[in-house]
Protein backbone atom coordinates (compact mmCIF):
# COMPACT_ATOMS: atom_id res chain seq x y z
CA UNK A 1 0.00 0.00 0.00
CA UNK A 2 1.25 3.61 -1.19
CA UNK A 3 0.31 6.59 1.12
CA UNK A 4 1.30 9.76 0.82
CA UNK A 5 1.21 12.53 3.35
CA UNK A 6 -0.55 16.01 2.93
CA UNK A 7 -0.02 18.76 5.51
CA UNK A 8 1.05 21.91 5.77
CA UNK A 9 3.54 21.74 8.62
CA UNK A 10 6.45 19.38 8.61
CA UNK A 11 6.66 18.04 11.76
CA UNK A 12 3.07 16.32 11.38
CA UNK A 13 4.29 15.11 7.64
CA UNK A 14 7.81 13.49 9.42
CA UNK A 15 5.48 12.43 12.81
CA UNK A 16 3.16 10.21 10.10
CA UNK A 17 5.71 9.20 7.91
CA UNK A 18 7.09 7.70 10.94
CA UNK A 19 4.60 5.77 12.02
CA UNK A 20 3.13 4.72 8.47
CA UNK A 21 6.71 3.42 7.87
CA UNK A 22 6.90 1.04 10.83
CA UNK A 23 3.69 -1.08 9.21
CA UNK A 24 4.64 -3.79 7.29
CA UNK A 25 3.06 -3.79 3.86
CA UNK A 26 3.03 -0.02 4.05
CA UNK A 27 4.94 2.41 1.47
CA UNK A 28 5.45 6.01 2.62
CA UNK A 29 5.01 7.58 -1.28
CA UNK A 30 5.60 10.89 -0.73
CA UNK A 31 4.83 14.63 0.53
CA UNK A 32 3.40 17.40 0.14
CA UNK A 33 2.23 21.16 2.02
CA UNK A 34 0.11 22.45 -0.55
CA UNK A 35 -2.34 21.43 -3.52
CA UNK A 36 -0.40 22.21 -6.01
CA UNK A 37 3.01 20.35 -4.65
CA UNK A 38 -0.30 17.32 -3.38
CA UNK A 39 -1.39 16.64 -7.27
CA UNK A 40 2.25 16.56 -8.57
CA UNK A 41 3.22 13.76 -5.86
CA UNK A 42 -0.47 11.84 -6.49
CA UNK A 43 0.32 11.75 -10.39
CA UNK A 44 4.25 11.02 -10.01
CA UNK A 45 3.49 8.18 -7.01
CA UNK A 46 -0.06 7.04 -8.08
CA UNK A 47 -0.76 6.58 -4.38
CA UNK A 48 -3.20 3.81 -3.10
CA UNK A 49 -4.20 6.51 -0.09
CA UNK A 50 -3.54 9.96 0.87
CA UNK A 51 -3.46 10.98 4.02
CA UNK A 52 -4.44 15.23 3.84
CA UNK A 53 -4.97 17.89 6.39
CA UNK A 54 -8.79 19.34 5.81
CA UNK A 55 -7.10 23.09 6.12
CA UNK A 56 -3.60 24.20 4.84
CA UNK A 57 -3.22 27.74 5.49
CA UNK A 58 -5.31 29.05 2.98
CA UNK A 59 -6.67 26.14 1.46
CA UNK A 60 -8.89 23.43 2.05
CA UNK A 61 -7.58 19.37 1.97
CA UNK A 62 -11.19 18.73 -0.06
CA UNK A 63 -10.17 21.28 -2.99
CA UNK A 64 -7.74 18.75 -3.67
CA UNK A 65 -9.94 15.55 -3.20
CA UNK A 66 -12.27 17.27 -5.83
CA UNK A 67 -9.41 18.33 -8.47
CA UNK A 68 -7.81 14.84 -7.70
CA UNK A 69 -10.79 12.95 -8.48
CA UNK A 70 -11.62 14.81 -11.78
CA UNK A 71 -8.28 14.04 -13.20
CA UNK A 72 -9.39 10.49 -13.08
CA UNK A 73 -7.39 9.45 -9.97
CA UNK A 74 -8.25 6.75 -8.14
CA UNK A 75 -6.62 7.05 -5.09
CA UNK A 76 -8.56 6.87 -1.56
CA UNK A 77 -8.64 9.96 1.19
CA UNK A 78 -8.41 10.12 4.45
CA UNK A 79 -8.91 13.42 5.82
CA UNK A 80 -7.25 14.01 9.06
CA UNK A 81 -8.17 17.44 11.16
CA UNK A 82 -8.88 18.89 14.78
CA UNK A 83 -12.26 19.64 14.02
CA UNK A 84 -14.49 17.73 15.30
CA UNK A 85 -17.48 20.49 13.96
CA UNK A 86 -20.31 19.04 12.24
CA UNK A 87 -20.11 21.83 9.19
CA UNK A 88 -16.87 20.47 8.50
CA UNK A 89 -17.87 16.95 8.79
CA UNK A 90 -20.79 17.22 6.51
CA UNK A 91 -18.27 19.11 3.69
CA UNK A 92 -16.51 16.34 3.66
CA UNK A 93 -19.10 13.75 3.43
CA UNK A 94 -20.02 15.85 0.26
CA UNK A 95 -16.86 15.35 -0.90
CA UNK A 96 -16.88 11.58 -0.61
CA UNK A 97 -14.19 11.12 1.69
CA UNK A 98 -13.19 7.63 2.31
CA UNK A 99 -12.01 8.26 6.31
CA UNK A 100 -12.37 11.29 8.97
CA UNK A 101 -9.44 10.93 11.72
CA UNK A 102 -8.79 13.67 14.63
CA UNK A 103 -5.78 14.34 15.26
CA UNK A 104 -5.82 13.70 18.80
CA UNK A 105 -6.09 10.19 17.81
CA UNK A 106 -3.74 7.28 18.76
CA UNK A 107 -1.22 6.04 16.07
CA UNK A 108 -2.79 2.63 16.27
CA UNK A 109 -6.12 4.16 15.47
CA UNK A 110 -4.93 5.80 12.53
CA UNK A 111 -3.32 2.39 11.24
CA UNK A 112 -6.61 0.66 11.57
CA UNK A 113 -8.38 3.15 9.63
CA UNK A 114 -5.77 3.38 6.81
CA UNK A 115 -5.96 -0.64 6.54
CA UNK A 116 -9.83 -0.24 7.05
CA UNK A 117 -10.24 1.97 4.09
CA UNK A 118 -7.65 0.24 1.62
CA UNK A 119 -10.33 -2.72 1.90
CA UNK A 120 -13.06 -0.11 0.77
CA UNK A 121 -14.70 0.34 3.75
CA UNK A 122 -15.71 4.28 5.68
CA UNK A 123 -14.06 4.98 8.62
CA UNK A 124 -15.15 8.12 10.63
CA UNK A 125 -13.33 8.68 14.09
CA UNK A 126 -15.46 7.26 17.08
CA UNK A 127 -15.71 10.94 17.99
CA UNK A 128 -17.39 12.84 15.33
CA UNK A 129 -19.70 9.23 14.53
CA UNK A 130 -21.15 9.39 18.09
CA UNK A 131 -21.77 13.28 17.38
CA UNK A 132 -23.31 12.55 13.73
CA UNK A 133 -25.24 9.32 14.88
CA UNK A 134 -27.06 12.02 17.67
CA UNK A 135 -28.48 14.33 15.04
CA UNK A 136 -29.37 11.62 12.02
CA UNK A 137 -29.83 8.74 14.17
CA UNK A 138 -33.81 8.75 13.35
CA UNK A 139 -33.68 8.92 9.53
CA UNK A 140 -31.43 6.21 9.54
CA UNK A 141 -32.89 3.68 11.79
CA UNK A 142 -36.29 3.97 10.19
CA UNK A 143 -34.89 1.64 7.49
CA UNK A 144 -34.34 -1.04 9.57
CA UNK A 145 -36.92 -3.96 10.22
CA UNK A 146 -37.91 -4.48 14.01
CA UNK A 147 -35.35 -7.86 14.16
CA UNK A 148 -32.81 -5.49 12.86
CA UNK A 149 -33.17 -3.06 15.46
CA UNK A 150 -33.87 -6.02 18.04
CA UNK A 151 -30.43 -7.23 16.86
CA UNK A 152 -28.58 -4.01 16.98
CA UNK A 153 -29.63 -3.37 20.79
CA UNK A 154 -27.50 -6.66 21.32
CA UNK A 155 -24.39 -5.55 19.94
CA UNK A 156 -24.92 -2.06 21.56
CA UNK A 157 -24.92 -4.76 24.84
CA UNK A 158 -21.78 -6.53 23.23
CA UNK A 159 -23.28 -9.57 22.74
CA UNK A 160 -21.89 -12.23 20.21
CA UNK A 161 -23.58 -13.92 17.37
CA UNK A 162 -23.87 -16.83 19.30
CA UNK A 163 -25.37 -14.79 22.29
CA UNK A 164 -27.66 -13.05 19.97
CA UNK A 165 -28.90 -15.91 17.92
CA UNK A 166 -29.71 -17.66 21.69
CA UNK A 167 -31.66 -14.64 22.88
CA UNK A 168 -33.54 -13.74 19.67
CA UNK A 169 -34.50 -17.37 18.67
CA UNK A 170 -33.06 -17.48 15.40
CA UNK A 171 -30.02 -19.09 14.11
CA UNK A 172 -26.08 -17.18 14.11
CA UNK A 173 -26.72 -17.60 10.16
CA UNK A 174 -29.74 -15.23 10.33
CA UNK A 175 -27.96 -13.16 12.70
CA UNK A 176 -25.09 -12.58 10.36
CA UNK A 177 -27.04 -11.67 7.95
CA UNK A 178 -28.89 -8.96 10.04
CA UNK A 179 -25.55 -7.67 11.06
CA UNK A 180 -24.67 -7.35 7.21
CA UNK A 181 -28.10 -5.28 6.90
CA UNK A 182 -27.50 -3.06 9.78
CA UNK A 183 -23.75 -2.14 8.76
CA UNK A 184 -24.85 -1.34 5.59
CA UNK A 185 -28.06 0.33 6.06
CA UNK A 186 -26.46 2.73 8.98
CA UNK A 187 -23.63 2.96 6.72
CA UNK A 188 -21.32 1.66 9.34
CA UNK A 189 -17.67 0.46 8.83
CA UNK A 190 -18.39 -2.88 12.11
CA UNK A 191 -19.62 -4.04 14.64
CA UNK A 192 -17.71 -1.78 16.71
CA UNK A 193 -19.13 1.33 15.35
CA UNK A 194 -22.59 -0.34 15.36
CA UNK A 195 -22.46 -0.71 19.37
CA UNK A 196 -21.22 2.74 19.42
CA UNK A 197 -24.36 3.36 17.28
CA UNK A 198 -27.24 1.78 20.01
CA UNK A 199 -25.79 3.11 22.71
CA UNK A 200 -25.14 6.78 21.22
CA UNK A 201 -28.53 6.79 20.48
CA UNK A 202 -29.91 5.38 23.08
CA UNK A 203 -31.74 2.31 21.41
CA UNK A 204 -31.48 -0.08 24.06
CA UNK A 205 -34.86 0.89 25.24
CA UNK A 206 -35.77 -0.19 22.38
CA UNK A 207 -38.47 -3.11 23.34
CA UNK A 208 -37.88 -6.51 21.33
CA UNK A 209 -40.48 -8.03 19.89
CA UNK A 210 -39.37 -11.33 19.74
CA UNK A 211 -40.20 -12.33 16.21
CA UNK A 212 -38.26 -13.76 13.58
Amino acid sequence: MKIVIVDDHPLVRKGLAAVISMQPNVQFAGEAKNQQEALVVIEETDPDLVLLDLKLADESGLDIIKVARGRGFRSKFILLTSSATREDFLKAEEASVDGYVLKEALPEELIYAIHLVNKGRKYYDPAILENKLREDAGNLTDDLTPKEKEVLVELGQGACNREIASRLFISEFTVKKHVSQILAKLRLADRTQAALYANAIGLAKYEPTNMV
